[in-house]
């Protein structure tokens, strides 16, 4: 049991706090970002906004549910959301909204959902299941024989033919990341790290789009007005803010020279105008969001929670790491977004139903250490067997 004085009552406290900060800068990165792109195409300088508040409080609604749910239930509800998550990524393929030549949005009611996103979570889910029936049992994890891994594989096929290869390599590379933390042979880790690479490769091979920007990568000026146009914009519009930035809303990259403005190079505005300053703190705040993860799955009473707090902290704060890098130059233009940050309504809600699964495991561990409750050793679904496993 990890004991120690803080100021506050259990990590749920700076947690939410950490969550309303980056929802708040991320609410007014939305609107600064979009209004010059809103008025052009909408004739509307707060069509962004308003769409994006209206994802921000249902988010809110689903992080609250999510809290207040027992998280072992999700152990239960994981093969009836694996069913909608796998139905909707088919049904994507042949009735989603083309944009940008991907197929990757299901649009009604004037909103766009993008199943891949909840996939990502989806597979936390799956993986945090099938590894804690294998801790429990004491049994030798085996990605290559494990099912339930392998559907995982196929859920990130299904992204991969949108196509979108940036999420799809985040949904299976974040339960195996997972997997690689619990414990799996070194035999096993280098035999799948050189097919992955291999994999990596074949993909970007196979979509010559793909290969250009990895070309350009470490020298986007060589193509600065073609394949390199994105990254190099991105890189001047955070080199242009310096220190102190340019000040709220005078970002001048947003006025159609930095495409993708408000979704996956959002942080780019968002350095332009907070300067360097405002960097550190974004990072700073999702180094703490790491930390109180850390911390939350110490706690944790069980197996299931451990793992399961591992993976939410590998989603969010890994996401965020990729897209800093993405937006730097440092990664070729995958499509990451910034969570909290980036315009988006299913990626924010897979965040705040991330984040309210995470509040459930530090609440019940609070419980557990001061005598509150008991820990979850009989719950049924924590029992249930694992219906993926052989």
């Amino acid at each position: 049991m990890l004991i120690r004085k803080t100021p506050w009552r259990n990590e749920s406290e700076p947690v939410i706090v950490i969550m309303a900060v980056l929802l708040l800068l991320g609410t007014i990165n939305v609107f600064s970002s979009s209004f010059v792109l809103a008025t052009t195409s909408y004739n509307n300088p707060y069509y962004f906004l308003i769409r994006h508040a209206v994802w921000l409080v249902l988010g809110i609604f689903v992080c609250f549910v999510c809290s207040r749910v027992n998280y072992h239930r999700w152990q239960g509800i994981t093969k009836w959301l694996l069913l909608v998550t796998v139905g909707a990524l088919i049904l994507v393929l042949f009735a989603g909204v083309v944009v940008n030549g991907a197929r990757r949005w299901l649009s009604f009611a004037g909103f766009s959902v993008q199943p891949a996103e909840f996939a990502k979570l989806t597979g936390i889910l799956i993986a945090a299941r099938f590894l804690t029936v294998m801790m429990k049992h004491e049994r030798k994890i085996d990605l290559l024989k494990a099912p339930p891994y392998w559907i995982i594989f196929f859920m990130a096929a299904l992204v991969e033919l949108e196509p979108d290869m940036g999420t799809a390599c985040i949904v299976f590379g974040v339960p195996f990341l997972m997997a690689f933390l619990v414990g799996i042979p070194w035999k096993q880790v280098k035999v799948l790290f050189f097919v992955g690479i291999a994999a990596l490769i074949g993909l970007i091979v196979w979509q010559p789009y793909r290969l250009l920007r990895v070309k350009t990568t470490y020298d986007p000026w060589s193509d600065a007005q073609g394949v390199g146009y994105q990254a190099v914009q991105s890189m001047s519009t955070i080199g242009s803010g310096g220190l102190w930035g340019m000040g709220l809303g005078e970002g001048v990259s947003k006025y159609e020279y930095l495409p993708e403005a408000h979704t996956d190079f959002a942080f780019a505005i968002f350095a332009q105008e907070h300067g360097y300053l405002g960097v550190l703190l974004v990072i700073a705040l999702f180094f703490m969001l790491a930390v109180c993860c850390y911390y939350i799955s110490a706690r944790a009473h069980d197996i299931y929670g451990q793992i399961l707090t591992l993976g939410i902290m590998l989603l969010v704060v890994g996401q965020a790491a990729g897209n800093l890098f993405m937006v730097s130059g440092t990664f070729p233009v995958v499509g990451i977004p910034l969570p909290f940050i980036s315009y988006g309504g299913s990626s924010l809600l897979v965040t705040m139903a991330s984040m309210g699964i995470l509040l459930n495991i530090c609440h019940h561990g609070f419980q557990v250490q001061r005598g509150e409750a008991r820990p979850e050793e009989h719950d049924a679904a924590h029992q249930a067997p694992l219906h993926l496993v052989k």
